[in-house]
Protein backbone atom coordinates (compact mmCIF):
# COMPACT_ATOMS: atom_id res chain seq x y z
CA UNK A 1 0.00 0.00 0.00
CA UNK A 2 1.70 3.07 -1.61
CA UNK A 3 -0.80 5.61 -0.67
CA UNK A 4 -0.85 6.82 2.96
CA UNK A 5 -3.53 8.56 5.02
CA UNK A 6 -4.21 10.47 7.94
CA UNK A 7 -6.65 8.04 10.74
CA UNK A 8 -8.14 9.79 13.74
CA UNK A 9 -9.41 7.52 16.46
CA UNK A 10 -11.47 9.30 19.09
CA UNK A 11 -13.58 8.12 21.78
CA UNK A 12 -14.48 7.69 25.51
CA UNK A 13 -11.58 7.22 28.15
CA UNK A 14 -10.55 3.58 28.69
CA UNK A 15 -12.20 2.39 25.81
CA UNK A 16 -8.62 0.73 24.41
CA UNK A 17 -7.81 3.50 21.49
CA UNK A 18 -4.43 4.15 22.52
CA UNK A 19 -3.84 0.01 21.96
CA UNK A 20 -6.05 -0.50 19.10
CA UNK A 21 -4.37 2.94 17.30
CA UNK A 22 -0.72 1.21 18.67
CA UNK A 23 -1.52 -1.74 16.89
CA UNK A 24 -3.24 -0.47 13.56
CA UNK A 25 -0.26 2.01 13.20
CA UNK A 26 2.25 -0.75 13.18
CA UNK A 27 0.55 -2.84 11.31
CA UNK A 28 0.08 0.00 8.65
CA UNK A 29 3.66 1.21 9.32
CA UNK A 30 2.44 4.59 10.33
CA UNK A 31 3.27 6.82 12.61
CA UNK A 32 1.54 6.21 16.72
CA UNK A 33 0.99 9.84 18.69
CA UNK A 34 -1.21 9.20 21.62
CA UNK A 35 -2.50 12.59 22.35
CA UNK A 36 -4.24 11.70 25.57
CA UNK A 37 -0.66 11.47 27.10
CA UNK A 38 0.30 14.80 25.99
CA UNK A 39 -2.56 15.90 28.29
CA UNK A 40 -1.54 13.72 30.97
CA UNK A 41 2.07 15.40 30.37
CA UNK A 42 0.72 18.51 31.25
CA UNK A 43 -1.39 17.44 33.82
CA UNK A 44 1.31 15.42 36.03
CA UNK A 45 3.07 19.34 35.43
CA UNK A 46 0.39 20.42 37.07
CA UNK A 47 0.23 18.54 39.85
CA UNK A 48 4.60 18.86 40.05
CA UNK A 49 4.34 22.06 40.42
CA UNK A 50 1.69 22.51 43.11
CA UNK A 51 -0.45 24.26 40.40
CA UNK A 52 -4.07 22.20 41.90
CA UNK A 53 -5.00 22.94 45.55
CA UNK A 54 -7.93 21.28 46.97
CA UNK A 55 -9.49 20.64 43.99
CA UNK A 56 -8.95 23.83 42.32
CA UNK A 57 -6.58 24.27 39.30
CA UNK A 58 -4.59 27.47 38.95
CA UNK A 59 -5.66 28.42 35.48
CA UNK A 60 -3.67 31.13 35.20
CA UNK A 61 -0.59 30.35 36.34
CA UNK A 62 -0.50 26.92 34.44
CA UNK A 63 -1.03 29.22 31.17
CA UNK A 64 2.28 31.88 32.01
CA UNK A 65 3.90 28.31 32.14
CA UNK A 66 2.75 26.40 29.03
CA UNK A 67 6.20 28.46 27.25
CA UNK A 68 8.17 25.97 29.56
CA UNK A 69 6.69 22.52 28.45
CA UNK A 70 8.23 20.74 26.22
CA UNK A 71 6.52 17.49 25.52
CA UNK A 72 8.40 15.09 23.21
CA UNK A 73 8.08 10.73 22.21
CA UNK A 74 11.11 9.28 22.18
CA UNK A 75 11.36 5.26 21.54
CA UNK A 76 12.23 3.16 23.97
CA UNK A 77 14.03 0.12 22.42
CA UNK A 78 12.93 -1.79 25.75
CA UNK A 79 8.98 -2.17 25.62
CA UNK A 80 9.13 -0.80 21.54
CA UNK A 81 6.87 2.14 22.53
CA UNK A 82 7.02 5.76 22.12
CA UNK A 83 7.80 6.83 25.86
CA UNK A 84 6.24 10.25 26.87
CA UNK A 85 9.20 12.82 28.01
CA UNK A 86 8.21 16.14 29.62
CA UNK A 87 11.50 18.67 29.02
CA UNK A 88 13.82 16.04 28.35
CA UNK A 89 12.61 13.66 31.29
CA UNK A 90 11.15 10.46 30.98
CA UNK A 91 7.56 10.50 32.84
CA UNK A 92 5.69 7.72 31.11
CA UNK A 93 5.05 5.70 34.60
CA UNK A 94 3.71 8.84 36.27
CA UNK A 95 1.18 9.83 33.67
CA UNK A 96 -0.64 6.47 33.83
CA UNK A 97 -1.60 7.10 37.56
CA UNK A 98 -5.54 7.72 38.70
CA UNK A 99 -3.88 10.78 40.61
CA UNK A 100 -2.92 12.22 37.25
CA UNK A 101 -6.32 10.93 35.73
CA UNK A 102 -8.67 12.74 38.02
CA UNK A 103 -6.92 15.90 36.15
CA UNK A 104 -6.90 15.52 32.77
CA UNK A 105 -10.06 16.78 32.28
CA UNK A 106 -9.84 19.97 33.86
CA UNK A 107 -6.42 20.78 32.27
CA UNK A 108 -8.15 19.66 28.53
CA UNK A 109 -11.05 22.08 29.07
CA UNK A 110 -8.58 25.41 29.10
CA UNK A 111 -8.27 26.76 25.57
CA UNK A 112 -4.99 27.66 25.78
CA UNK A 113 -3.69 24.21 26.49
CA UNK A 114 -5.79 23.21 23.58
CA UNK A 115 -4.20 25.20 20.94
CA UNK A 116 -0.73 24.55 22.12
CA UNK A 117 -0.94 21.17 21.70
CA UNK A 118 -2.89 21.18 18.59
CA UNK A 119 -0.38 23.29 17.05
CA UNK A 120 1.94 20.46 17.18
CA UNK A 121 -0.46 17.41 16.62
CA UNK A 122 -1.33 19.06 13.65
CA UNK A 123 2.64 19.47 12.65
CA UNK A 124 3.14 15.73 13.58
CA UNK A 125 0.30 14.73 10.26
CA UNK A 126 1.95 17.04 7.75
CA UNK A 127 2.95 13.74 5.77
CA UNK A 128 0.33 11.65 6.33
CA UNK A 129 1.05 8.31 7.34
CA UNK A 130 -0.43 8.53 10.88
CA UNK A 131 -2.67 7.08 13.53
CA UNK A 132 -3.71 10.04 16.30
CA UNK A 133 -5.94 8.95 18.86
CA UNK A 134 -7.39 11.45 21.65
CA UNK A 135 -10.49 13.39 21.98
CA UNK A 136 -11.34 15.61 19.31
CA UNK A 137 -8.61 14.44 16.37
CA UNK A 138 -11.08 14.37 13.85
CA UNK A 139 -13.18 17.20 14.70
CA UNK A 140 -10.37 19.57 15.30
CA UNK A 141 -6.89 18.55 14.63
CA UNK A 142 -7.21 16.63 11.44
CA UNK A 143 -11.04 17.46 10.34
CA UNK A 144 -9.43 15.96 6.75
CA UNK A 145 -8.80 12.41 8.03
CA UNK A 146 -9.35 10.16 5.29
CA UNK A 147 -10.81 7.86 8.32
CA UNK A 148 -12.20 8.81 11.06
CA UNK A 149 -13.12 6.51 14.10
CA UNK A 150 -15.56 7.49 17.19
CA UNK A 151 -14.53 3.94 20.15
CA UNK A 152 -16.92 3.51 23.35
CA UNK A 153 -18.13 1.15 25.73
CA UNK A 154 -20.56 0.88 28.81
CA UNK A 155 -18.85 2.66 31.72
CA UNK A 156 -18.80 -0.10 34.02
CA UNK A 157 -16.86 -2.07 31.50
CA UNK A 158 -14.49 0.73 30.90
CA UNK A 159 -13.84 0.98 34.37
CA UNK A 160 -13.66 -2.44 35.00
CA UNK A 161 -10.56 -2.42 32.39
CA UNK A 162 -8.77 0.52 33.91
CA UNK A 163 -9.15 -0.71 37.53
CA UNK A 164 -7.31 -4.12 36.59
CA UNK A 165 -4.76 -2.41 34.66
CA UNK A 166 -4.06 0.14 37.90
CA UNK A 167 -4.25 -2.57 40.09
CA UNK A 168 -1.68 -5.22 37.75
CA UNK A 169 0.81 -2.10 38.11
CA UNK A 170 0.56 -1.71 41.48
CA UNK A 171 -1.97 1.26 42.29
CA UNK A 172 -4.29 0.68 45.37
CA UNK A 173 -7.46 1.79 44.07
CA UNK A 174 -10.74 0.57 44.04
CA UNK A 175 -13.36 0.20 41.71
CA UNK A 176 -15.85 2.12 42.63
CA UNK A 177 -12.89 4.78 42.44
CA UNK A 178 -12.22 4.10 39.08
CA UNK A 179 -15.77 4.19 38.45
CA UNK A 180 -16.54 7.74 39.60
CA UNK A 181 -13.25 8.86 37.79
CA UNK A 182 -14.85 7.29 34.44
CA UNK A 183 -18.30 9.09 34.97
CA UNK A 184 -16.97 12.46 35.83
CA UNK A 185 -14.48 12.31 32.57
CA UNK A 186 -17.30 11.42 30.15
CA UNK A 187 -19.15 14.30 31.30
CA UNK A 188 -16.37 16.84 31.50
CA UNK A 189 -15.07 15.51 28.05
CA UNK A 190 -18.68 15.83 26.22
CA UNK A 191 -19.90 19.25 28.09
CA UNK A 192 -16.69 21.27 28.10
CA UNK A 193 -17.26 24.33 25.52
CA UNK A 194 -13.82 24.44 24.04
CA UNK A 195 -13.85 21.31 21.76
CA UNK A 196 -16.34 18.43 23.31
CA UNK A 197 -16.23 15.14 22.25
CA UNK A 198 -18.67 14.51 19.81
CA UNK A 199 -19.42 11.31 17.41
CA UNK A 200 -19.31 13.00 13.86
CA UNK A 201 -21.59 11.75 11.81
CA UNK A 202 -18.87 10.70 9.26
CA UNK A 203 -17.01 8.89 11.94
CA UNK A 204 -17.83 5.13 12.22
CA UNK A 205 -18.58 3.71 15.29
CA UNK A 206 -16.76 1.32 17.12
CA UNK A 207 -18.46 -0.25 20.31
CA UNK A 208 -15.88 -2.37 22.24
CA UNK A 209 -18.38 -3.57 24.80
CA UNK A 210 -18.63 -6.89 23.90
CA UNK A 211 -15.52 -6.65 21.95
CA UNK A 212 -12.08 -8.60 21.90
CA UNK A 213 -9.21 -6.90 21.21
CA UNK A 214 -8.14 -9.07 18.42
CA UNK A 215 -11.95 -8.13 17.01
CA UNK A 216 -11.08 -4.56 17.33
CA UNK A 217 -8.12 -4.96 15.54
CA UNK A 218 -9.57 -7.08 12.91
CA UNK A 219 -12.51 -4.64 12.31
CA UNK A 220 -9.93 -1.22 12.30
CA UNK A 221 -7.66 -3.06 9.59
CA UNK A 222 -10.49 -3.46 7.32
CA UNK A 223 -11.71 0.38 7.23
CA UNK A 224 -8.40 1.24 7.19
CA UNK A 225 -7.81 -0.93 3.96
CA UNK A 226 -11.28 0.58 2.39
CA UNK A 227 -10.32 4.13 2.91
CA UNK A 228 -6.83 3.51 1.75
CA UNK A 229 -8.01 2.02 -1.53
CA UNK A 230 -10.29 4.95 -1.36
CA UNK A 231 -7.96 7.76 -1.31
Amino acid sequence: MSKKITIAIDGHSSTGKSTAAKQLALKLHYVYVDTGAMYRAVSYFVLREGLLVQGNLDKQQLIEQLKDIRISFVFNKDTNNADVHLNGENIEKQIRTLEVSSVVSKVAEIPEVRAKLVEQQKAMGDKKGIVMDGRDIGSVVFPDAELKVFMTAAPEIRAQRRYLELVEKGGDVSLEEVLNNVVERDHMDSSREDSPLIQLPEAKLLDTSEMTREEQFELLVSWAEEAIEKA
